[in-house]
């Protein structure tokens, strides 16, 4: 006799079919796995010359002359002479742990947040989307960058700055899957049993609403190392020295064009980090929009 699937586990199944199917996810997938392979193996690809911090990237004097790739320098050195190649490898460790770090607190915040709001509704899901519509009043990075400078500057105060913005976007989205599920028949089957409100919200119905969450949280990762290279770009992240892509491109900003009969000749200390922070991003773009074909029902089928 033969013997049936789980539902549940057919319904993974059918979902990672659908997520490898896609050519936009292995491509996201690869660059991925490229870059957290880079990210642990980052000691032996580029062993820390500094044994108490491995993230300050060496550097060979003070020039503010950028110097072309050697056998010593692979990538060449930005100003100051830092070594880009040891960047490069040691930012892929700050780009996942500002992306990871931002994207899982607001995650946690917005999803808790838009719960309650979702579920209890009445006069707390009026004060808590109130407090939203404020918040999303304020630009993003304005915001962020406000709290930073309130705060003082530094790469975990600007991770901590995205978390209390980022997740005002996940209580919107929590919020409305949650009016819907809440009103469900096998919820309120659920309350006419007697489960309390905790399991039901637990049980049945912040499974059913993760998955739109989901699909932002990934993206968000992704553009959360955008707006931290942004701010590292105006002197608000990591000190100097650090290694993070976005304080590279901010020590190369004099030499983003070269001299008029050579305009591209310190290319590498804009492209190289640059390229990594396009490349990055675009990983978790590309999974996210994965996440989403594959989640979304009136897709998921066809």
């Amino acid at each position: 006799m033969e013997k049936k699937t789980h539902p549940r586990l057919k319904e993974f199944k059918y979902t990672l079919y659908r997520i490898f199917r896609n050519p936009s996810a292995i491509i996201g997938f690869t660059l991925l796995i490229f870059f957290t392979g880079v990210a642990v193996f980052a000691p032996y690809i580029a062993p820390p010359k500094y044994a108490h911090d491995p993230y300050i990237m060496p550097h060979k004097g003070f020039s503010p002359t950028p110097k072309p790739p050697t056998k010593e320098h692979i990538f060449g050195t930005t100003s100051g002479q830092y070594d880009i190649f040891y960047g490069a490898v040691w930012g892929t460790r700050t780009a996942f742990k500002i992306g990871i770090f931002v994207v899982f607190f607001a995650t946690v915040i917005g999803v808790s947040v838009g719960v309650i709001s979702g579920y209890v509704g009445g006069i707390v899901d009026e004060i808590i989307m109130r407090i939203v519509d404020i918040i999303f009043a304020i630009p993003t990075v304005v915001l962020a960058m406000a709290i930073v400078v309130a705060f003082g500057r530094g790469l975990d105060k600007v991770m901590i700055a995205l978390s209390l913005v980022l997740w005002r976007n996940y209580v919107r989205v929590m919020r409305s899957g949650i009016l819907t599920l809440r009103e469900m028949d096998y919820v309120q089957a659920a309350r006419v049993m007697g489960v309390s409100n905790i399991k039901i919200m637990i049980k049945h119905i912040i499974p059913n609403a993760i998955y739109p969450v989901m699909v932002m949280a990934f993206m968000d990762i992704g553009s959360m190392v955008i707006v931290a290279a942004f701010m590292a770009f105006l002197g608000l992240g990591a000190p100097r020295g650090y290694a993070d892509w976005g304080q590279m491109i901010s020590l190369a900003r004099n030499y983003i064009v070269g001299p008029a009969e050579d305009p591209l000749r310190y290319w590498y200390t804009i492209i190289i980090p640059g390229g990594c922070i396009v490349l990055f991003v675009l990983a978790w773009n590309l999974i996210g929009d994965a996440l989403r074909d594959a989640f979304d029902p009136k897709i998921r089928r066809k």
